[in-house]
């Protein structure tokens, strides 16, 4: 019997495609990749000790099945803001953002893998860039866990930004001197570079 191959195009069910997530920004703007949806960086609050580690991209066009809309106990979702005291913002981004409400962005990528690279902003050979920043993650005094993601080297704010309400929270992650983390190479107290890589 034979065996009838049917290829998929990109942007139609692409099978060996890629997703991501662009933290920071509301498009996505690498070589072949689409913006699938723009929407809110959000997750559990930094001060709730059951939190969720992972940060969230919520869409801006939710949809509901049923729901009781009285508050209660349970897994409650906040939106996410820059927090980058101690530090001259402006050096690093041109602009004051701490405290601004953060986008994201959903890609596809016709590329099959994604890699993101800690302590880097640029890919290694064979490797496309889809974006560079800084590591960040929560901070080390939070009770709420949290992961290490790369937000954009250029955040852009969300519009209408509520100011300092907190909630999900984005922080610089440092290299720390000693151990197992060797110096040189990295140094200590410097904030530390990401890169997301497609192939």
């Amino acid at each position: 019997m034979a065996v009838t191959k049917t290829r998929i195009e990109f942007g139609k069910g692409t099978a060996g495609g890629s997703t991501y997530t662009r933290w920071g920004r509301t498009t996505c703007s690498a070589t072949g990749t689409l913006t699938v949806y723009s929407g809110y960086s959000a997750g559990s609050h930094y001060t709730h000790q059951g939190a969720a580690v992972n940060y969230l991209c919520l869409t801006k066009e939710p949809l509901w099945s049923r729901f009781d809309a009285s508050l209660q106990h349970g897994a409650p979702v906040y939106g996410a803001e820059y927090e980058f005291d101690g530090r001259n913002r402006v050096t690093f981004f041109d602009r004051e953002i701490t405290d601004h409400d953060a986008p994201c962005a959903v890609c596809e990528s016709p590329r099959s893998q994604v890699l993101m690279i800690p302590g880097r902003n640029k890919c290694l050979a064979g490797w496309t860039l889809e974006y560079q920043g800084y590591l960040v993650a929560g901070d080390i005094d939070h009770v709420a866990a949290s992961e290490f993601i790369c937000l954009d080297a250029n955040p852009e704010s969300l519009p209408n930004d509520s100011g300092n309400t907190d909630g999900k929270v984005f922080y610089f992650a440092e290299a720390r001197c000693g151990g197992s983390l060797k110096c040189p190479p990295y140094v200590n107290g410097r904030e530390l570079t990401c890169v997301v890589c497609t192939k």
